[in-house]
């Protein structure tokens, strides 16, 4: 008997860890906030490169940014800074290092408002994941109207690094709207949850 292959979404292409990132990860929907801090922040550092750019080096992220734990990036002064800047294992942008600290500090403000930032950043996403039922990848949109208000607010909020587009591809990564191509297997997989 011939082993089927299993169909996915064009961007996954061969690289392995890519198809782990699709298999697995993408469009799942998220809830722990520390993970959607991670996303946030790590689709930040994907303006201008490539996603899988972002992935080779999201390990390294980790160990540099203290695991993505907010109030530790908050406090991060000249000093830290200037090793990050200096770590060739992770982007070395200064306005994208910058963004990740005023990012934890205005996460933090927004976690201490409403309990948490899950529930914050899922209402305006509507507080469920969206179904799309795309066939083709030239019918997914860079952004969406819910996008550019998320980054209205997330902007209003002291965010950077938070335009629509982003706001969009983490919206996609966090599971808010399931983009999965309709003949991908992920496809039902996710719109079961």
């Amino acid at each position: 008997m011939q082993k089927r292959e299993l169909v996915r979404c064009g961007w996954a292409g061969n690289d392995p860890l890519y198809i782990r990132y699709h298999d697995e990860e993408w469009g799942v929907p998220v809830h722990d906030d520390r993970k959607l801090f991670e996303m946030l922040i790590l689709e930040g550092m994907q303006a201008g490169l490539s996603w899988l750019t972002v992935l080779r080096k999201r390990e390294e992220f980790r160990k540099a940014l203290d695991d993505f734990e907010a109030p530790c990036i908050a406090v991060y002064n000249g000093e830290k800074i200037r090793s990050l800047l200096n770590n060739p294992g992770i982007i070395r942008n200064h306005l994208k290092i910058g963004a990740a600290v005023a990012n934890a500090a205005a996460f933090l403000e927004v976690q201490k408002e409403f309990g948490n930032f899950d529930s914050f950043i899922w209402s305006l996403a509507g507080n469920k994941p969206r179904q799309n039922h795309f066939r083709d990848l030239n019918e997914v949109p860079a952004r969406t109207p819910e996008s550019d208000a998320m980054s209205r607010e997330l902007k209003k909020r002291g965010f950077r690094f938070v335009g629509s587009t982003i706001c969009y591809a983490f919206m996609q990564a966090v599971g808010m709207v399931n983009d999965h191509l309709v003949d991908c297997f992920r496809f039902r997989e996710i719109s079961r949850r």
